[in-house]
């Protein structure tokens, strides 16, 4: 549409109907300060729940499992012959131990190359590169049983033992098959190129009794490789081309044990033997709770809960300024960058004061972890252990740390410390329920709530309150924008018809004019 901008009457059409574009659109910024403001609040909802979230996960990785509090420092007369460490047991331990023999694995190696090939009359030399193709041993499947790290062998259902297969691509290379093996198998075959011989050992140690701890099938291990098919055969040849798995041998607290491994568990304490003590006496250990890695699990915890009830305190008793709305695109214009951050932070504080949820999940929290835990006795409140609300009352509740009670109490007996704040209870009864625990429930529950009214990222609009205020905004800024153009479009029309009257006037009065003179 072509518009005249007052070439006839000398007027400034166009700042004219931005003027009075201006008193119309006031509705129209009202509803995209409005918009602005349920998306900010939208935002502070959901930062609130990021920081719950993150409490909730602290919880469940700190304070709420039970390895947290069984970790332990353990002590050992002589640690080149044997380590100790605490797997799973939840109470301290000690002991003595004499180690008569290590764990070994069982081992095979090669039958020594022929001098002459009996076909070509020259030394056969072995290329790992070539590929496997030129041995006739394309599609062939090889197959290993290894013995496990019990001390026996894999098995399927019907109780038979499972091999290791492998079938060899027309690709292959003894190089690649070997890799293979290596990687995936229970047996680590190694290649020396100067005396052109293989060695096989099996990763795991130990006597596997009345079985071979490796058992090899295929023209790839018997042929190409000149290997026996099982390791006690290749031991007991006359040239004793291989050893048998042997188990370990300890003497514990005057108890002699056998082990397929140098590692194993005992009462919840992995062991594991380095050396025989023949020489250098008996190995003792014992161990105590390790207090400063427990205390700092603790701590992490009364950290995170106090930022978490300043964020929610100062969030919800923040001012709110009425006076300072969002501001629309044409005032941030007539505003400096700085002037525009300083207006946004008083336009954008209070989005959550006195919110009803948040004040309620303040409450809530304090209680459950000020409660003591019924039925419990001994260690049954966080005042045992130490931890205390600041005398200040205007920190809503903030927990204080006496270290030395609490470091007192990790101590005498950390166990208790994991009961206080994990313990399931009676059915739903929460008074009965551990600290932790119960604060979770009441973590979760408020979550909840505010996901339904702020929802989360990566939520559509449709699927939380706040959302589908805004999409409703959205229609009702669509159709007043529609309104406004059409507007715009009338007033234009009759400003281009007052200067079509004003010119043909003017034109009819130059006529008169002329007519006269």
């Amino acid at each position: 549409m072509v518009r005249v901008s007052g070439l006839a009457s000398g007027m400034d059409i166009d700042e004219i109907v931005k003027s009075m574009m201006q008193a119309e659109r006031v509705p129209l910024d009202k509803l995209t300060q409005k918009k602005q403001y349920s998306e900010w609040q939208r935002d502070d909802y959901r930062s609130v729940n990021t920081a719950l979230s993150e409490l909730d996960k602290l919880i469940s990785d700190g304070v709420g499992k039970q390895s947290s509090f069984i970790k332990k420092t353990v002590s050992v007369s002589n640690p080149n012959a044997i380590s100790v460490k605490n797997v799973n047991s939840t109470s301290d331990f000690s002991g003595t131990i004499n180690v008569t023999k290590l764990a070994t694995a069982a081992t095979m190696t090669s039958k020594p190359i022929n001098e002459e090939d009996s076909t070509k009359g020259e030394t056969v030399m072995i290329d790992l590169q070539q590929p496997l193709s030129i041995y006739g041993l394309v599609e062939q499947k090889i197959s290993i049983f290894a013995i496990n790290k019990d001390g026996g062998f894999d098995m399927d259902d019907s109780k038979v033992k499972k091999p290791y297969n492998l079938t060899i691509k027309p690709t292959d290379t003894l190089d690649s098959v070997i890799k293979e093996i290596n990687a995936n198998s229970g047996v680590t075959i190694f290649f020396d190129q100067t005396s052109q011989q293989f060695s096989i050992t099996a990763k795991n140690t130990g006597d596997a009794k009345d079985s071979a701890e490796i058992e090899l099938n295929g023209e790839f291990f018997t042929g190409l490789l000149r290997m026996d098919t099982t390791n006690d055969i290749a031991a007991d040849s006359k040239n004793a081309r291989g050893s048998l798995g042997s188990n370990a041998t300890v003497e514990y607290n005057g108890l002699t044990i056998s082990r397929p491994s140098n590692t194993f568990q005992i009462n919840g304490a992995e062991i594991t033997i380095k050396q025989t003590t023949k020489e250098t006496g008996p190995v003792t250990f014992s161990s105590k709770a390790d207090v400063d890695t427990i205390l700092d699990t603790v701590t992490q915890f009364v950290n995170k809960y106090n930022e978490i009830i300043k964020k929610i305190q100062d969030k919800t008793s923040e001012s709110k300024y009425r006076s300072y709305t969002p501001l629309t695109t044409e005032q941030k214009k007539a505003m400096s960058e700085d002037e525009v951050k300083l207006w946004e932070e008083k336009a954008k504080s209070g989005t959550l004061k006195n919110d009803s949820t948040l004040k309620n999940l303040l409450t809530t929290m304090r209680s459950s972890l000020y409660t003591s835990v019924s039925g419990m006795t001994g260690t049954n409140t966080l005042s045992k252990l130490g931890i205390t609300t600041t005398s200040n009352y205007l920190e809503g509740g903030k927990l204080t740390i006496d270290e030395d009670k609490l470091r007192a109490a990790i101590s005498e007996d950390p166990n208790a410390i994991y009961k206080l704040f994990m313990s399931e209870g009676k059915d739903t009864e929460k008074s009965s329920q551990g600290l932790a625990r119960r604060l979770r429930a009441d973590i979760q529950s408020s979550m909840k709530v505010i996901t339904e009214k702020a929802g989360k990222a990566g939520y559509v609009n449709n699927n939380f309150t706040i959302g589908k205020a805004v999409n409703g905004l959205d229609t009702r800024i669509s159709a007043f924008e529609a309104k406004l153009v059409k507007l715009e479009t009338r007033y234009y029309n009759q400003f281009t018809a007052m200067e079509k009257a004003i010119s043909k006037a003017n034109s009819q009065s130059s006529s008169l004019s002329q007519y006269f003179s």
